[in-house]
């Protein structure tokens, strides 16, 4: 729980100041060897630790998963594969895998979604990435609002489900190829848009970097970048402007 959710729960008598004052006092990591779970990260960021699991032993992950649920009730992993989905299952009865975003999870079932966020594609080929964007944008509370293969090789897609673009908090913008998406996007709207260039494209696009320039250098306005295929950084920086969003506005009368 975050700082505010923990002085809710003093205030209304579901935990002692006592209790309260051990989680303060607890130094603010794990310490596990191989690693150190940043544990505190909720208390000062509002979200939890994330774990990207590519690259990682089995039973590092294992035992990093099991702590973070202990701690969170619930565990976010990104870039996981088949194999330690398989691995971490059978003492993760609750983990579940999704092999399109790689993204395998424990989630809490009362979780409420609140505003909106829309998370667009150019292509079906970008949705890998969007899955990613949209899913980590959820597991963080946000409402999102999917809107694939609506690329500029038939502007009409795009353009007619311009009004629930246009109602969202923020947009994640996902293109491959020459990554005009974004720019497009970016002069349809008065809410913030985040690009994300993907690997997606033949040769010249270079694995991303043609779109990530692409991208970097648009006249449009409101626009910022996340590195090549970084659904899940689009999906945390879209829940931060959607909370704000959501944030009712200080009243200015006398």
């Amino acid at each position: 729980m975050d700082t505010r959710e923990l002085l809710e729960e003093v205030r209304d008598g579901r935990m002692s100041v006592e209790e309260a004052e051990q989680i303060f006092r607890r130094q603010p990591f794990e310490e596990m060897g191989y690693a150190k779970l940043d544990t505190h990260r909720k208390l000062r960021m509002g979200f939890p630790e994330v774990v990207f699991c590519s690259g990682k032993a089995t039973e590092h992950l294992l035992h990093i998963y099991q702590k973070l649920y202990e701690e969170n009730g619930e565990v976010f992993g990104t870039r996981a594969s088949a194999g330690q989905y398989e691995a971490l299952k059978p003492y993760m009865p609750k983990l579940v895998y999704d092999p399109l975003s790689r993204i395998m999870k424990i989630e809490k079932t009362e979780k409420k979604l609140a505003g909106k966020i829309a998370v667009c594609t150019a292509g079906t080929a970008d949705v890998p990435v969007a899955e990613e964007a949209a899913q980590t944008a959820e597991y963080f509370g946000s409402r999102v609002e999917r809107i694939y293969d609506v690329g500029v090789s038939g502007i009409h897609r795009l353009l007619s489900k311009l009004e629930v673009i246009q109602s969202a908090n923020c947009v994640v913008a996902i293109a491959g190829m020459e990554g005009a998406l974004a720019s497009v996007i970016g002069g349809m709207v008065d809410k913030p848009v985040i690009a994300v260039p993907t690997s997606v494209g033949y040769g010249a696009n270079l694995h991303g970097l043609s779109a990530l320039l692409t991208m970097i250098n648009s006249c449009a306005n409101g626009i910022a970048v996340v590195n090549i295929d970084n659904g899940y950084g689009a999906g945390y920086i879209a829940t931060q402007i959607n909370r704000l969003g959501g944030k009712s506005l200080p009243d200015k009368r006398d």
